[in-house]
């Protein structure tokens, strides 16, 4: 037995590897509560960390571990009349804990056994150890989207308990997380791990890939089901069942994970040819009162968080609302390619937040914006949360008839004191007359003009512009909206200005 077979058998994790059910013929039954129970079982036991993968692989540089790459060929019902095909990812350098993934095949679980050849690397890759037991760092989807008989990535779960999804055409951008706790916290952030994946093996024809994922932390423990539909948005079904081990007072339910470095509200801090840079631009938010709130994303100087009470929220996501190539004349990023995430609860979700989390960057490789759902009652230790929701990653979701904002800019006022705030909103059939609109601008901390409402002869919309003076603030809150016969005829327009 050598060093990664002892290292796994040793593992707290391999001791609930097998599940409370019948097994027949040496194979384990298993169904979504098998997942459940060992997540019950890990969370009456202390947390203990998982081993890492041998030093070799963790003293890999960025190159070498960038070279190793999976072989399309080796790949998980490659060439099979299975709609979906499953890559792997190796483990080592940033991914140091490894993951153990099976397949299920009519309740019957058989574990992917590591296997070195399924990879290349270049020649600089040192010998690195490895058997049939070292497990993974993550796993790539794919199917058959737009090329006949050639399949397309659509779905990447790495690290910790990210992942990431595209629609039809698109890039990827921004993550996706099973859980997010004390974002933002003075003490620092936990982040919980997926330790092991079960892919359920689809049938001719299916739709949907399902996976199921289990969690550990020091402060929770958890089963997840995701089934998940690939398509022009791809769609995923989430249900999750929460074990604390202790009081869960910051716990985000289906955090987002995005970046933002500038766009025409911040860009005189960036020496920059590009008109902007994010994978997302927006926070969209449909609350419990049917409001639909627009919250331009900012790239502070100080770490700053926004909290947006609500009762049982309808939606929430991080949105890349601009799409167009001229928006960002990136030709390599391809930031107009990046998908909006759009979180829709099932069922009520009760009292809470939704919490945007803005932390200053200075390069666009960090991701510094973080949008979640927090209950407003914590998860009491020794207690059992279940939960579900839809993630659609793709093109943003339409919900209502008020007009988008479609873009943000701010500025010195060049015409009198203070700063210019300058919306625009799309076309809608509300903004026939503009006379007939109501103009609605608000702050508690600063004075505010009445606002302009123009045409916008490019957009085919209107323009709202307004100053404020913030005088010796750091900061301002800001609130506008478009109304017609005193009802909404825009998305509620919010943004926190900041020096």
């Amino acid at each position: 037995m050598n060093f990664t077979r002892r290292a796994f058998l040793a593992s707290s994790t391999a001791l609930i590897l097998a599940p409370a059910a019948h097994a027949t013929g040496g194979e384990v039954a298993f169904d979504r509560n098998t997942v459940i129970e060992m997540a019950r079982d890990l969370a009456s036991r202390p947390y203990v960390e998982r081993e890492m993968v041998p030093q070799e692989w963790q003293d890999l540089n960025y190159e070498q571990y960038r070279s190793i790459r999976f072989q399309l060929e080796k790949g998980l019902w490659y060439n099979t009349k299975s709609p979906f095909e499953v890559d792997f990812f190796a483990p080592g350098l940033y991914f140091p804990r490894a993951v153990q993934i099976s397949t299920v095949d009519h309740g019957q679980v058989t574990p992917v056994a590591f296997d070195l050849g399924m990879f290349t690397k270049s020649e600089d890759v040192p010998s690195l150890p490895a058997d049939e037991t070292l497990g993974f760092s993550g796993f790539r989807l794919r199917a058959e989207m737009h090329r006949p008989g050639l399949t397309d990535e659509f779905c990447v779960f790495q690290g910790a308990s990210y992942f990431r999804a595209i629609g039809l055409h698109e890039a990827y951008g921004l993550s996706a997380r099973g859980l997010a706790l004390k974002t933002g916290d003075p003490d620092g952030e936990e982040f919980p791990d997926f330790i092991r994946f079960w892919l359920e093996k689809p049938a001719s024809g299916q739709r949907n890939m399902v996976v199921h994922a289990l969690m550990d932390s020091p402060s929770v423990s958890g089963a997840y089901r995701f089934e998940i539909t690939p398509g022009d948005d791809t769609i995923m079904d989430v249900s999750a069942t929460l074990f604390p081990r202790t009081d869960l007072s910051h716990v985000g339910i289906a955090p987002g994970t995005s970046m933002f470095l500038f766009d025409q509200t911040n860009h005189s801090r960036f020496d920059d040819f590009r008109p902007a840079v994010h994978d997302s631009d927006g926070l969209l938010i449909r609350n419990g009162a049917g409001e639909v709130l627009w919250r331009p994303l900012a790239n502070p100087t100080r770490l700053q968080i926004a909290s947006f009470v609500d009762m049982n929220p309808r939606g929430f996501g991080l949105m890349q609302r601009k799409r167009e190539f001229s928006d960002y004349a990136d030709l390599e990023a391809n930031y107009h390619k990046r998908p909006s995430l759009w979180v829709e609860p099932n069922g009520d979700w009760g009292k809470g937040s939704v919490t945007l989390v803005e932390i200053p960057a200075d390069q666009e490789i960090y991701d510094n914006i973080v949008a979640y759902w927090r209950p407003m009652e914590p998860y009491a230790a020794g207690s059992q949360v279940d939960m579900s929701y839809r993630l659609i990653w793709g093109k943003e979701p339409q919900h209502t008839p008020v007009a988008r904002v479609i873009n943000t800019a701010m500025g010195d006022n060049t015409f009198g004191e203070g700063r210019l705030a300058v919306i625009d909103f799309e076309p809608s059939d509300l903004f026939d007359d503009p006379e007939e609109m109501t103009v609605f601008v608000d702050s508690p901390h600063a004075e505010t003009s009445d606002g302009v409402l123009q045409r916008n002869p490019d957009t085919g919309g209107l323009r709202l512009a307004f100053s404020f003076e913030p005088g010796e603030r750091n900061h301002v809150e800001l609130r506008a909206q478009l109304l017609k016969d005193k009802q909404p005829a825009s998305e509620v327009w919010l943004y926190r200005w900041t020096s």
